[in-house]
């Protein structure tokens, strides 16, 4: 399997007002134009008939304070209990009918399924994305959300962890960078007197 996995905060509701949030692993990006995601439920899951009903939810990404939070919604159900409360997680009503986003993650995902595919222990629910709210705190000068700054949490084997440290950004292996160019040089140049 392919690991880490980001760990979020799935919020639903059905069409009586009950709320429910569940901690899911499985789930991504699956297009950028339109911009589509997916979620990955169990069918035994309390939010799955949510989901069905209404075919709408929140990814809610998740971060290190967030974290026991995550964890107790992946093992508790919402049969037994209200997540929200027991959490002090606050539903916010956004621009989708049914489902609440929570106010306490820094970015919430509106998806509205498109389809439902049954895939064996799982369905995958297809959504597309219709729309993204995302808090100012986290974003930097240039209006880009900042990962060091929010500090999100991913899933790998049954453990949590943050993420580390920055590395570069897309395309920055093929960049013209005079500095990196001097530097292969020098090596080289080094290289070729060692043979001589």
């Amino acid at each position: 399997m392919l690991y880490p996995l980001p760990a979020v905060l799935v919020s639903c509701g059905d069409k009586a007002g009950n709320y429910n949030v569940l901690t899911v692993a499985w789930t991504g990006t699956i297009c950028s134009d339109p911009a589509m995601v997916y979620v990955s439920v169990r069918k035994n899951r309390y939010s799955h008939h949510m989901l069905e009903e209404t075919g709408e939810f929140y990814i809610n990404l998740t971060t290190e304070a967030l974290a026991f939070a995550t964890d107790y919604c992946g093992v508790k159900s919402g049969k037994d209990l209200n997540k929200f409360e027991e959490m002090h997680l606050t539903p916010e009503m956004g621009m989708l009918s049914w489902a609440p986003m929570i106010k306490e993650s820094p970015v919430c995902i509106a998806c509205e399924v498109v389809r439902i595919e049954e895939l064996g222990s799982h369905d995958m629910f297809i959504a597309n994305v219709k729309g993204v709210y995302a808090d100012e705190t986290y974003m930097d000068e240039k209006g880009k959300f900042d990962l060091i700054k929010a500090k999100p949490i991913v899933y790998s084997h049954g453990q949590y962890y943050g993420l580390g440290r920055y590395i570069g950004k897309f395309g920055y292996s093929v960049q013209k960078n005079p500095a990196k160019v001097k530097k292969a040089s020098v090596h080289k140049t080094k290289a070729n007197n060692k043979k001589a």
